[in-house]
């Protein structure tokens, strides 16, 4: 174990001991995103750099402090990347952090999520022991695959220390087109196209115009062109709308005082819910509200009527969930793989559910 994972351990196993609470922390672009932040900084950004690449196995190993930047970076000079797009929120966005918050971008109906490209990790769990599971390879699990369990999980089951990441080539071709419909001609026209042969890789709408980005081989790209009609979006400005809307940066994002952005996940067959100012992302799955500090009680009852959960994403006062609450089962579930990581309670006390 190398000076920096010996530190963390140390730190890790001297809470552990002291029950101290500790704040993991990677570099902070996501701390709005969860319950609460409590407890003593444990950064992570001192766990730097990229371990091992390579190209021709479309493999990457980093530790977990490395910016997510630079790792895009790297991987674009060989035509690669991270295709699930996952947000940044700012320079500082770490790998550790992109795993920890398991949150993706655009394409994410069409190419899957972060927990889908994990192969193995490396954790320091809550009583400061280094575990290490899966591996580099894409058929490396026998048993529970704990690597994908600890995406999405926000610090609260142990310290991400080292992440293996399956990368894929740059698309060779790519377009966006833009049609002028209302939310429900949309949906349902995504729908339609969702069961043809197209390279739609990702959708979004709002203020009655919906964009769809194709990505693939040029042949495809242009035979869809001429199928599915619409208004040419030009490259370099298109580029610029998708990075938007990854990084949320776009005009939808920006609250007014005493509102809050709600992340609605369902059927991407489910109609409107007609809250509020909504933006579609993930061909309909992915639905995103400006609604009222105190409309948690209906949207979370709109999104279960739809087959769905709703989670408050920012900008709550502190009162709502902000994650759904789960059901007695799951809860149960969830008490017991905290109590196996982290016994003492000291990773993130509150960050995903204020009673663990």
């Amino acid at each position: 174990m190398d000076d920096a994972l010996q530190t963390l351990a140390d730190k890790l196993r001297n809470a552990s001991e002291r029950g101290r609470p500790l704040r993991v922390r990677g570099g902070g672009t996501k701390d709005f995103y969860g319950q609460r932040l409590h407890g003593e900084l444990l950064d992570l950004r001192p766990l730097t750099g990229v371990q091992a690449y390579e190209p021709t196995e479309l493999v990457v190993t980093a530790l977990a402090g490395t910016r997510l930047a630079e790792l895009e970076a790297l991987l674009a000079e060989q035509g690669q990347c991270l295709p699930f797009e996952p947000p940044r929120f700012g320079v500082a966005a770490t790998v550790g952090g992109m795993v920890a918050a398991g949150l993706a971008g655009p394409a994410r109906a069409s190419v899957g999520g972060v927990r889908d490209y994990v192969l193995g990790m490396q954790l320091i769990n809550g009583r400061g022991e280094l575990l290490k599971f899966g591996g580099q390879v894409m058929k490396n699990v026998a048993g529970y695959d704990v690597s994908r369990l600890l995406a999405g999980s926000l610090g609260t089951l142990g310290v991400i220390a080292e992440v293996s990441l399956k990368v894929m080539p740059l698309p060779p071709a790519e377009c966006t087109l833009l049609f002028e419909w209302s939310e429900t001609t949309a949906r349902q026209q995504l729908n339609r196209w969702g069961g043809q042969p197209l390279p739609l890789n990702a959708s979004c709408w709002a203020d009655g115009t919906l964009a769809v980005r194709l990505r693939g081989a040029r042949a495809a790209i242009e035979a869809a062109r001429r199928s599915m009609g619409g208004e040419l979006l030009e490259g370099e400005r298109a580029s610029r709308q998708w990075s938007a809307l990854r990084d949320q940066s776009l005009p939808f994002f920006r609250l007014a005082p005493g509102e809050a952005l709600w992340r609605v996940s369902m059927p991407d067959t489910a109609t409107p819910l007609n809250l509020g100012p909504t933006l579609v992302e993930w061909h309909g799955a992915q639905r995103w509200l400006r609604l009222p500090q105190d409309a948690a009680v209906h949207v979370r009852a709109a999104a279960a009527r739809a087959g769905g959960h709703a989670t408050l994403f920012r900008g709550g006062d502190g009162q709502a969930p902000v994650f759904t609450p789960l059901s007695a089962p799951l809860q149960r579930i969830h008490a017991r793989l905290k109590q196996a990581f982290d016994p003492a309670g000291i990773l993130n006390p509150g960050r995903m559910y204020l009673d663990f």
